[in-house]
Protein backbone atom coordinates (compact mmCIF):
# COMPACT_ATOMS: atom_id res chain seq x y z
CA UNK A 1 0.00 0.00 0.00
CA UNK A 2 1.34 3.32 -0.83
CA UNK A 3 0.92 5.88 1.75
CA UNK A 4 1.44 9.19 0.25
CA UNK A 5 0.08 12.54 0.96
CA UNK A 6 1.02 14.55 -1.48
CA UNK A 7 3.91 13.15 -2.74
CA UNK A 8 5.11 12.75 1.06
CA UNK A 9 5.64 9.06 2.61
CA UNK A 10 3.90 9.01 5.99
CA UNK A 11 3.57 5.05 6.94
CA UNK A 12 2.99 5.75 10.29
CA UNK A 13 -0.72 7.36 10.85
CA UNK A 14 -2.55 4.69 8.13
CA UNK A 15 -4.91 2.86 10.06
CA UNK A 16 -7.63 0.57 9.52
CA UNK A 17 -11.18 2.24 9.15
CA UNK A 18 -12.24 -0.32 11.59
CA UNK A 19 -9.88 0.22 14.04
CA UNK A 20 -11.56 3.79 14.58
CA UNK A 21 -13.57 5.18 17.47
CA UNK A 22 -17.45 5.28 16.12
CA UNK A 23 -17.20 9.40 16.48
CA UNK A 24 -14.21 9.21 13.77
CA UNK A 25 -16.68 6.88 11.55
CA UNK A 26 -19.23 9.24 11.64
CA UNK A 27 -17.18 12.42 10.85
CA UNK A 28 -15.67 10.62 7.97
CA UNK A 29 -18.95 9.32 7.01
CA UNK A 30 -20.09 12.80 6.28
CA UNK A 31 -17.19 13.53 4.39
CA UNK A 32 -18.05 10.83 2.10
CA UNK A 33 -21.62 11.98 1.51
CA UNK A 34 -21.22 15.59 1.27
CA UNK A 35 -18.60 14.87 -1.63
CA UNK A 36 -21.79 13.49 -3.91
CA UNK A 37 -23.06 17.38 -3.73
CA UNK A 38 -19.57 18.53 -5.28
CA UNK A 39 -20.04 20.77 -8.05
CA UNK A 40 -17.12 19.98 -10.11
CA UNK A 41 -17.27 20.13 -14.17
CA UNK A 42 -13.52 20.83 -14.93
CA UNK A 43 -11.51 18.86 -12.77
CA UNK A 44 -13.68 15.72 -11.96
CA UNK A 45 -12.58 16.08 -8.80
CA UNK A 46 -15.21 15.83 -5.80
CA UNK A 47 -13.86 16.28 -2.52
CA UNK A 48 -16.09 16.21 0.54
CA UNK A 49 -15.35 17.74 4.36
CA UNK A 50 -16.59 17.24 7.64
CA UNK A 51 -16.01 19.88 10.91
CA UNK A 52 -16.75 19.07 13.95
CA UNK A 53 -17.13 21.61 16.10
CA UNK A 54 -16.55 21.76 19.63
CA UNK A 55 -20.46 21.49 20.58
CA UNK A 56 -19.92 18.28 18.66
CA UNK A 57 -22.07 19.19 15.86
CA UNK A 58 -20.92 18.05 12.11
CA UNK A 59 -20.55 21.09 9.39
CA UNK A 60 -19.80 19.57 6.28
CA UNK A 61 -18.76 21.28 2.68
CA UNK A 62 -17.78 20.51 -0.87
CA UNK A 63 -15.83 21.69 -3.52
CA UNK A 64 -17.31 24.30 -5.91
CA UNK A 65 -15.61 25.04 -9.03
CA UNK A 66 -16.08 28.01 -11.24
CA UNK A 67 -14.51 27.91 -15.04
CA UNK A 68 -12.59 30.82 -14.56
CA UNK A 69 -10.93 28.58 -11.79
CA UNK A 70 -10.16 31.68 -9.27
CA UNK A 71 -13.35 31.74 -7.91
CA UNK A 72 -13.22 28.10 -7.13
CA UNK A 73 -13.96 27.12 -3.52
CA UNK A 74 -12.58 23.73 -1.78
CA UNK A 75 -14.50 21.59 0.41
CA UNK A 76 -12.77 22.36 3.21
CA UNK A 77 -13.14 26.08 2.82
CA UNK A 78 -16.77 25.64 2.22
CA UNK A 79 -17.81 23.39 5.27
CA UNK A 80 -14.99 26.38 7.53
CA UNK A 81 -17.96 29.15 6.24
CA UNK A 82 -20.94 27.39 6.70
CA UNK A 83 -19.49 26.86 10.34
CA UNK A 84 -18.87 30.16 10.64
CA UNK A 85 -22.18 31.51 9.13
CA UNK A 86 -24.15 29.06 11.47
CA UNK A 87 -22.56 30.85 14.30
CA UNK A 88 -20.22 28.22 15.27
CA UNK A 89 -17.03 30.62 17.17
CA UNK A 90 -15.56 31.03 20.12
CA UNK A 91 -15.40 35.26 21.20
CA UNK A 92 -13.41 36.19 23.43
CA UNK A 93 -11.44 40.02 24.51
CA UNK A 94 -8.64 41.25 24.43
CA UNK A 95 -7.41 44.12 25.84
CA UNK A 96 -5.07 46.56 24.21
CA UNK A 97 -3.71 49.65 25.51
CA UNK A 98 -2.21 51.88 22.79
CA UNK A 99 0.67 53.43 23.25
CA UNK A 100 1.07 57.17 24.39
CA UNK A 101 -2.41 56.84 25.67
CA UNK A 102 -2.57 56.75 30.07
CA UNK A 103 -4.22 54.02 31.05
CA UNK A 104 -7.78 54.82 32.45
CA UNK A 105 -10.02 52.09 33.93
CA UNK A 106 -12.97 54.05 32.42
CA UNK A 107 -11.96 53.93 29.28
CA UNK A 108 -10.75 50.32 28.14
CA UNK A 109 -9.56 49.50 24.56
CA UNK A 110 -10.97 45.68 23.63
CA UNK A 111 -10.26 43.69 20.55
CA UNK A 112 -12.29 40.74 19.84
CA UNK A 113 -10.85 37.60 18.85
CA UNK A 114 -13.62 35.11 17.42
CA UNK A 115 -12.10 31.82 16.34
CA UNK A 116 -13.80 28.10 16.40
CA UNK A 117 -13.29 25.41 18.21
CA UNK A 118 -13.38 22.68 15.56
CA UNK A 119 -11.90 19.61 17.21
CA UNK A 120 -11.55 17.57 14.00
CA UNK A 121 -11.53 17.56 10.05
CA UNK A 122 -11.91 14.48 7.46
CA UNK A 123 -11.66 14.87 4.30
CA UNK A 124 -12.78 12.60 1.64
CA UNK A 125 -11.58 12.26 -2.34
CA UNK A 126 -10.14 9.85 -4.85
CA UNK A 127 -6.98 9.05 -5.79
CA UNK A 128 -5.74 5.97 -6.93
CA UNK A 129 -2.21 5.97 -4.94
CA UNK A 130 -2.52 8.49 -2.26
CA UNK A 131 -4.25 10.73 0.20
CA UNK A 132 -5.89 13.59 -0.74
CA UNK A 133 -4.79 16.26 1.99
CA UNK A 134 -6.09 19.83 2.44
CA UNK A 135 -4.28 22.44 -0.19
CA UNK A 136 -2.18 25.28 1.43
CA UNK A 137 -4.85 27.86 1.47
CA UNK A 138 -7.18 25.15 2.78
CA UNK A 139 -4.28 25.02 5.82
CA UNK A 140 -4.16 28.30 6.83
CA UNK A 141 -8.31 28.82 6.64
CA UNK A 142 -8.53 26.15 9.05
CA UNK A 143 -5.60 27.55 10.78
CA UNK A 144 -7.25 30.61 11.15
CA UNK A 145 -10.18 29.47 13.05
CA UNK A 146 -8.58 26.36 14.82
CA UNK A 147 -6.24 27.83 18.26
CA UNK A 148 -4.97 24.10 18.61
CA UNK A 149 -4.13 21.69 16.81
CA UNK A 150 -7.00 19.10 15.62
CA UNK A 151 -7.36 15.73 13.68
CA UNK A 152 -6.96 15.27 10.49
CA UNK A 153 -8.65 12.65 8.65
CA UNK A 154 -7.56 11.51 5.10
CA UNK A 155 -10.34 8.98 3.41
CA UNK A 156 -11.26 8.01 0.21
CA UNK A 157 -14.56 7.28 -0.73
CA UNK A 158 -14.64 3.60 0.19
CA UNK A 159 -12.93 4.15 3.73
CA UNK A 160 -10.70 0.81 4.27
CA UNK A 161 -7.75 2.65 5.19
CA UNK A 162 -7.30 6.18 6.76
CA UNK A 163 -4.65 8.77 7.26
CA UNK A 164 -4.47 10.69 10.48
CA UNK A 165 -2.27 13.34 10.05
CA UNK A 166 -3.03 17.16 11.86
CA UNK A 167 -3.29 20.53 11.28
CA UNK A 168 0.18 22.18 12.90
CA UNK A 169 2.06 18.52 11.06
CA UNK A 170 0.55 19.78 7.72
CA UNK A 171 0.94 23.81 8.53
CA UNK A 172 3.82 24.11 10.79
CA UNK A 173 4.62 27.91 10.84
CA UNK A 174 0.86 28.90 10.14
CA UNK A 175 0.74 32.54 9.80
CA UNK A 176 -1.35 33.78 12.92
CA UNK A 177 -3.38 36.78 13.66
CA UNK A 178 -1.63 37.39 16.56
CA UNK A 179 1.17 38.43 14.38
CA UNK A 180 -0.88 41.37 13.14
CA UNK A 181 -0.59 42.94 16.81
CA UNK A 182 2.81 42.23 17.79
CA UNK A 183 4.68 45.55 16.48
Amino acid sequence: MNNNINGTVDGQNVVEYSSLDPSVKELIEAAIKVRNNAYCPYSNFPVGAALRTATGEIVTGCNVENGTFGPTVCAERTAVCTAISEGHREVSAQRIQPKGIPIVDAIPFYVSISRSQFTAVAVAAYQESQFTAPCGTCRQTLSEFSAKDIPIYLVKPSPVRVMITSLFKLLPHAFSPTFLNSK
